[in-house]
């Protein structure tokens, strides 16, 4: 524990964050880290609780409670409080593969989960880990730790997003030859494409994957098993193959005027513009939301991402509609602690577009009735309608429409951000693996194909990052059983 009387005695502080109006003007990570002295108070504010929630890692009532990975939490606060650095990094390190990955971009279930909530504000843990890997790389603390034994096996891991690297990671550490294909012509998936630099800075995935290098891990990019390399080819030149795909397939929105041009999906918009960025080059396939009346339709983080990147697109107006109603301010009865707290909050895109607009950009208990387009086949506008929801006698939740509240909205550019169903089916079929809900079918990590596993979202649908490092760890554990019996 941090000091014993450190959670009555210091508030919790929060990451002071660059100016929501000057941010606009770049793509740099809009939060700075905490001073050391503010560390040391936030990690006295860890108390003796006997029982940490915070890393217990299990879903309640669907949702995420507490550290996937486990991580050491309390251990990592009293050695920060204490100023033993280089010991909290190697408590850190012991649970989580990537702590520069969540410290930035996770929602911290583990704050939800933290025994100090229940009274009062939970411990900066999210800051606190970010503080710590920061300043191991910052030391020098974090070298190439290359195995000093092979067994000769080889692994194929299909994927480089937080679960393929978390496997990888976790294979090459037993020893095995591990290679990783990716057919983006980058390596990091959706920590790469999907989430934008300003919450998660490029240069820190590039760093990982130089040290993930180094440590005797082989990347191809640019290639796709099943096109470029043939599932049979695959198999033959590997004693297993980890299929770390994510559930990459966008759900479309089914509505008429579906078909206009200025219509995209919202992870298209979200991967070309930070190809823009990472190349300095615009192609035929680029969305620009300059001088545009934007609405992203879906009331995500991910349709929040394209708030804050239409914004720095210099967009004309953004609005988001979510089909839920706000969150309340507080706890309600049925959403207790420990479970995960579906309180109103005030994201980083938000903050930006108030700042911009004078008015938080969320529309909430919508529905889009139809998009129309102007005579040369662009979208024009949206029309809507406000939604009441209503549980019935059965629980079941109905959304029902609201007479008289129909509005029409001048639009330019639609991003529909309304989830995933799924990974993409041609390669399980190529494979023969089956699937369920739309789902890879498996015992534990293990497909029905001998030798094949599977990990992250592919296996349990989309999820947080820190869930897919969890099971790419989990995964490389099966995989490790599996080579050593064989």
């Amino acid at each position: 524990m941090g000091k014993a009387t450190g959670f009555m005695e210091y508030v919790r502080e929060e990451e002071q964050k660059r100016d929501p109006l000057s941010r606009l003007h770049d793509w740099e990570e809009y939060a700075f880290p905490f001073s050391n002295d503010t560390l040391a108070r936030q990690g006295a504010r860890c108390m003796d609780c006997g029982t940490p929630f915070c890393h217990m890692g299990m879903e309640l009532n669907g949702l995420t409670s507490g550290c996937p990975i486990h991580n050491l939490i309390p251990e990592w606060n009293d050695l920060v409080y204490r100023g033993r650095w280089k010991e909290a990094f190697e408590r850190l390190v012991k649970t989580n593969n990537f702590p520069e990955f969540t410290g930035r971009v996770c929602p911290a279930p583990c704050e939800g989960s933290c025994t100090v909530a229940i009274f009062d504000s939970p411990v900066a843990i999210k800051g606190i880990e970010r503080a710590i890997i920061d300043k191991a790389f910052a030391e020098g603390w974090v070298q190439p730790r290359i195995p000093t034994k092979r067994t000769g096996k080889k692994v194929a891991v299909i994927g480089s997003g937080p679960s393929g690297l978390a496997c990888a990671d976790e294979l090459n550490q037993a020893g095995h030859f591990v290679t990783v294909y990716e057919r983006a012509d980058r390596i990091g998936g959706l920590l790469t494409y999907g989430i934008p630099n300003v919450k998660l800075g490029k240069d820190v995935v590039e760093r990982r994957v130089r040290l993930l290098e180094e440590e005797g891990i082989t990347f191809i990019t640019n290639t796709e098993v099943g096109k470029h390399i043939t599932v049979d080819e695959l198999r033959k030149r590997y004693d297993a193959v980890v299929l770390c795909i994510g559930a990459q397939k966008q759900r479309d929105l089914v509505i008429e005027g579906r078909e206009l041009a200025g219509i995209h999906l919202a992870m298209d918009y979200l991967t070309v513009t930070t190809k823009w960025l990472l190349t300095g080059e615009k192609d035929e396939t680029f969305i620009d939301a300059k001088h545009k009346h934007v609405i992203v339709i879906g009331g995500g983080d991910t349709g929040a991402d394209c708030v804050a990147t239409a914004l720095r697109q210099q967009c004309k107006s953004v609005v988001q509609f979510g089909k839920h109603p706000a969150l309340p301010k507080e706890r309600t009865d049925d959403n207790p602690w420990p479970q995960y707290p579906l309180v109103f909050t005030i994201d980083y895109a938000y903050e930006e577009a108030e700042a911009k607009f004078g008015t938080d950009s969320r529309q909430y208990c919508i529905q889009t009735k139809k998009i129309v387009g102007d005579e040369s086949g662009k979208v024009k506008e949206l029309h809507t309608i406000q939604m009441e929801k209503i549980v019935d006698e059965h629980g079941r939740v109905i959304f029902k429409e609201i007479p008289g509240t129909e509005k029409v909205w001048p639009c330019d550019l639609v991003l529909i951000a309304i989830g995933f169903e799924g990974p993409d089916q041609p390669i399980l079929q190529q494979f023969g693996i089956e699937t369920v809900n739309k789902k890879v079918k498996a015992q534990g990590y293990k497909t029905n194909i001998e030798g094949v596993f599977v990990a992250g979202d592919a296996r349990r649908g989309q999820s947080l990052v820190v869930w897919a490092i969890h099971e790419g760890r989990e995964a490389a554990r099966a995989v490790n059983d599996f080579l050593r019996k064989h």
